[in-house]
């Protein structure tokens, strides 16, 4: 793998930055805290994903990017004579292939998975392997033996044989299941051959059963045709008599029917009779109801004309008092419009004096405050300025003179003390300035007499404007109530002379005790009507009633001949019972024997088809056994084939480890002879991977903590080399971050001249530091800094192979 370019927007410290790689050893130099190692991480998000992140997705955006601005790192990298450019952000993922416009691949799931199968490893064994910091140095040492020998074989490649081994057992462990299944499942063969001939027995003796009942069955089915034509005749016979007792009950029935019908209509004849008689006494009493009918219908109609005059009188009247308000109010709204005009004039003046009186005001109340905001503004920002240096100034005191920069590691020296009086002064002025601001806010707490007075003269102002307001509002209401009265006036003018025009027409003469004497009369005669009315109906039904009673006679003398005619065919018809029940028996017999025959031949033959099924699946089970024997050797030559290919994985992953041990200890000593300058040339590993420093051939037992982290990069530079080694490729990329912590000057330039040499095994190292004299063994630098003022990690091309002067960002003092 090879970087070739890297690009942050809005991720972590990082608002825009962009890194070009090339080939050879890079230096990323700054101070601690400015964004070196966030280089690191971006570089491993774009490949993995939030896996490869610190914290949470929302922490790793940039906290001064604006809502809507995208989190996006995009990393350009070749492998395998390919080159890959990934894009990510918080919620996608792209990648694309050499140079293509289309992606790959477009979410997050599948470019995680292409990216991790193209590498060939997982994230952790890439941070373990390609990435390694001061913390992750002694792995190993940190692990088990067990642990140790998995790491090594893991990143190796070797976890890929036991990969293997184990899908070969796992295998090997379904063809003995399936072995167990195939041998619990085997019938036993002399069982089978047993079912077979006892089948084709059973198959032999249901075959003469059968052909035996089949010719019984015939015998008595002759039998049986023989007396089913008398069974017939008889059966018929008794349908007929049974047919005939039906038609008696029905004809008997109907004329019950009408033996009741005629007595009920003999009845209505005898009440029509007497209902005749009371209405002719009825008739003569209501001999003068029509005359008066028509005198009482002329009364109603005089009563409603007369109601009609009442209700038109009293309209008139109070028409004519509504009429006399009327007047009056229209007398005293008659000068409405000419007050409207006069209240109009004063309300635009009094209105126009508000306005300019709140103007005054406002302008007064904005340059109050107006100078209260900018004091308080200049205040917080005095206070916040006085703690920033005060944090300085203590920091700078706890260091001391004899200090080391917390940045760079160098001591302050002589810049101590000037630094200490710029900040002292500057925060003595600071402190002027905040009392003078603290005490004019007191002054602006409240607002200005002027201010108070312009605020009353508008209040009074506004207030006279609102009674006028009022006021003109109750004469416009008035004006608005001037028309409406004329309009009313002239509508109940004409609404009075329509009255009287009504009046007039309604005619007179009605006599209200004559009404009354001749409703009594109707409401004597009206039950005397309704009476006779019902009569009336009742004798016109005279008619209809006789037809009914000629028809109904007739048909119930039909229905007795018809009566008569069926009994005497039911006595004629009847069959002995006797004889029946000796017909019926032979016949039942005949047919029983006939059924029992054909049921024992039918038996017969299901038995034998029974038989022949049986003998049909012991064939089949034969023939599947055999089939069985035939998979079941099958099976047996993969079981034993799984089994040697178990030993030979085993016996492989044994060499491969034997060889392992003195391999890696071999390129590690070569890389700790060149960082110690010679001074330790052999490190070796035990049989739990141990890390053992030799000198002169005899293990040191202790060792200070840069020659530990010496052991320990050699170790790593020579797990790298071994699995470039192992890919049969050049392993392009080596990645070391902040190794140089714990060594001296001497020993991190015979490190930083190792690396530098190594362009034949690794062609890219990258070295992440804040000591910035590495600067003078690589061959290109970028600087990355903390931008203060506004707050992101910048990343610029810094020069190689002279040391640069260190910045002090707090106190603007070079050291």
């Amino acid at each position: 793998m090879r970087l070739v370019r890297l690009h942050l927007q809005n991720f972590r410290q990082h608002a825009d930055s962009t890194l070009e790689f090339d080939d050879g050893l890079t230096g990323i130099i700054g101070p601690n805290g400015a964004g070196k190692s966030t280089i690191l991480e971006a570089i491993a998000w774009a490949l993995y994903g939030n896996a490869a992140a610190r914290g949470n997705r929302d922490s790793i955006r940039f906290t001064r990017a604006a809502p809507r601005q995208p989190v996006r790192v995009e990393l350009d990298f070749e492998l395998a004579s390919h080159r890959y450019r990934v894009v990510r952000g918080l919620a996608s993922a792209e990648l694309f292939l050499d140079g293509a416009e289309v992606p790959i691949a477009n979410s997050i799931t599948s470019v995680n998975e292409i990216i991790q199968r193209r590498l060939g490893m997982t994230r952790a064994q890439f941070f373990n392997t390609y990435f390694t910091g001061q913390k992750e140095l002694a792995v190993m040492a940190a692990m088990g033996p067990t642990e140790r020998a998995q790491f090594l074989s893991r990143v190796l490649g070797y976890e890929r044989l036991r990969t293997a081994q184990d899908l070969v057992r796992e295998r090997r462990k379904v063809v003995v299941a399936e072995i167990a299944g195939l041998r619990a499942g085997m019938p036993d063969a002399s069982v089978i051959e047993a079912q077979l001939a006892e089948a084709n027995a059973r198959r032999v003796a249901a075959e003469q059963r059968a052909l035996s009942a089949e010719n019984q069955h015939a015998q008595l089915a002759a039998d049986t045709a023989a007396i089913a034509p008398e069974w017939e005749r008889a059966q018929a016979e008794r349908v007929r008599v049974t047919e005939l007792a039906a038609e008696l009950r029905v004809a008997q029935s109907e004329l019950s029917v009408l033996d009741r019908e005629l007595a009920r209509l003999d009845l209505d004849r005898s009440e029509i009779a007497v209902a005749r008689a009371e209405l002719d006494g009825l008739l003569a009493e209501l001999a003068p109801m029509p005359e008066l009918m028509a005198e009482f219908q002329q009364l109603e109609s005089l009563a409603r004309e007369e109601g009609r005059r009442q209700t038109l009188a009293e309209a008139t009247r109070v028409i004519e008092e509504e009429l006399a308000r009327l007047a009056d109010r229209l007398g005293r709204l008659e000068t409405a419009p000419s007050l409207e005009e006069e209240v109009t004039v004063q309300l635009e003046e009094k209105r126009r004096e508000a306005e300019e009186a709140l103007g005054v005001m406002e302008r007064a109340r904005t340059a109050w405050v107006r100078d209260k905001q900018e004091a308080e503004t200049r205040r917080s920002a005095l206070l916040q300025q006085w703690r920033e240096l005060k944090e300085q100034r203590e920091r700078l005191i706890s260091l001391g003179e004899e200090g080391t920069c917390p940045t760079c590691q160098r001591p302050l020296g002589t810049h101590f003390r000037a630094v200490l009086d710029l900040l002292d002064g500057q925060l003595e002025t600071v402190t002027v300035d905040g009392k003078y601001y603290t005490g004019r806010l007191e002054q602006l707490e409240e607002p200005p007499e002027a201010v108070r007075v312009l605020d009353d003269q508008r209040k009074t102002l506004a207030s006279q404007a609102g009674a006028l307001e009022k006021k003109l509002a109750k004469v416009q209401s008035a004006v608005q109530e001037l028309a409406q009265l004329k309009r009313e006036l002239s509508a109940k003018a004409e609404r009075r002379a329509t009255l009287q025009a009504e009046l007039a027409a309604i005619p007179e003469g009605y006599d209200a005790e004559r009404h009354a004497v001749v409703r009594a009369e109707r409401d004597r005669l009206a039950p005397l009507d309704a009476r006779a009315a019902r009569l009336g109906a009742r004798t016109d039904r005279e008619p209809q009633v006789v037809r009914e009673r000629e028809r109904v006679f007739v048909q119930a003398e039909s229905a007795r001949v018809r009566v008569a005619t069926l009994t005497a065919g039911q006595a004629a018809a009847v069959l002995p019972e006797v004889e029946f029940a000796a017909l019926r028996a032979r016949h039942d017999a005949a047919v029983t024997a006939m059924r029992s025959a054909e049921l024992s031949a039918v038996q017969a033959r299901g038995e034998a088809e029974a038989a022949g099924a049986a003998a049909q699946r012991a064939a089949a089970a034969r023939a599947e056994l055999s089939a069985t024997e035939n998979k079941l050797e099958i099976m047996q030559h993969d079981r034993r084939l799984h089994e040697a290919l178990d030993r030979a994985f085993s016996d492989l992953r044994t060499d491969l480890n034997a060889q392992l041990r003195p391999e890696l200890s071999e390129i590690a000593s070569a890389y700790l002879s060149d960082l110690t300058e010679a001074r330790y040339r052999e490190l070796e590993l035990d049989e739990d991977y141990a890390v053992t420093v030799l000198e002169e051939g005899v293990p040191k037992p202790v060792i200070s903590g840069g020659e530990e982290d010496l052991a320990n990069l050699a170790l790593r530079l020579a797990i790298s080399q071994m699995i470039a080694d192992r890919s049969e490729q050049r392993f392009s990329l080596l990645i070391l971050d902040e190794i140089f912590g714990s060594l001296d000057d001497e020993r991190r330039e015979d490190t930083i001249k190792l690396l530098g040499e190594l362009g034949d095994r690794f062609s890219q190292v990258i070295v992440i530091t804040h000591v910035n004299s590495v600067r003078i063994g690589v061959q290109r630098v970028f600087e990355v800094n903390m931008d203060q003022t506004r707050g992101f990690a910048t990343v610029v091309v810094g020069e190689a192979g002279h040391e640069e002067p260190t910045v002090f960002a707090d106190a603007g003092v070079t050291a």
